[in-house]
């Protein structure tokens, strides 16, 4: 299903392209494009599309949300799409700059949405949902719960008096963080939070690009 729910800029040339699942990590990429009013192609797939819809290996041969193309540009990775949108079009806006004291904080945060706080969730919901009951494993569940919630420990501290992650204003790393936390919300995860990171997630759900992304499909 191919949708065009931002076309508010009229004058400038539709050249981007997000396929996406609901609830999926090509919910950044979505969320930033709705935070940054950009003009783009949205294409609806059912998850996991490899199996589902299996003509998207022609466009993207992993099978994998998010798919991103940008003319020539096609990219795979939901926190590098945010951070690729946050510099070429985004002015800074939602990014920090390279001479910013808190510019490798920045970066770090952003890489550490994934490879730290979604990577254990997806095992987590392999092992308790995707797979055939024969197959699912709830001491893998429970170990890369509890593993989730110790790698926590660093958002914790760091968000004690803030209200985002750096600059002291929302950024994309903002938008990698809290996807990660919403996972763990949808996961069951989330009233295990510390109180910051609660309230710091609140903020995040009331964003109004963020309910209009999640809105979506």
């Amino acid at each position: 299903m191919s949708i065009k729910p931002n076309m508010a800029n009229t004058g400038i040339r539709n050249t981007m392209k997000l396929w996406h699942c609901k609830h999926s990590r090509s919910l950044r990429p979505l969320w930033a494009l709705e935070e940054m009013g950009l003009n783009y192609e949205l294409e609806l797939l059912p998850f996991p599309p490899r199996i589902r819809q299996r003509e998207f290996l022609e466009d993207n041969p992993l099978g994998t949300v998010p798919y991103f193309v940008d003319g020539e540009i096609s990219m795979t990775e939901s926190s590098a799409i945010c951070h690729y949108l946050s510099q070429k079009y985004n002015q800074l806006k939602l990014s920090v700059a390279v001479d910013h004291s808190e510019y490798g904080d920045h970066l770090n945060w952003l890489y550490h949405s994934d490879a730290t706080l979604t990577f254990p969730q997806t095992l987590c919901l392999r092992y308790s949902k995707m797979e055939p009951q024969e197959r699912r494993q709830p001491q893998i569940v429970d170990d890369y719960r509890i593993w989730f919630h110790a790698r926590l420990k660093r958002l914790d501290a760091h968000m004690i008096k803030r209200k985002f992650l750096n600059d002291d204003r929302f950024t994309i790393a903002d938008i990698a963080i809290g996807y990660a936390l919403y996972l763990g919300k949808l996961n069951g995860f989330s009233a295990q939070y510390s109180l910051q990171v609660s309230d710091y997630l609140d903020r995040l759900l009331e964003r109004p690009a963020f309910k209009r992304a999640n809105e979506i499909g």
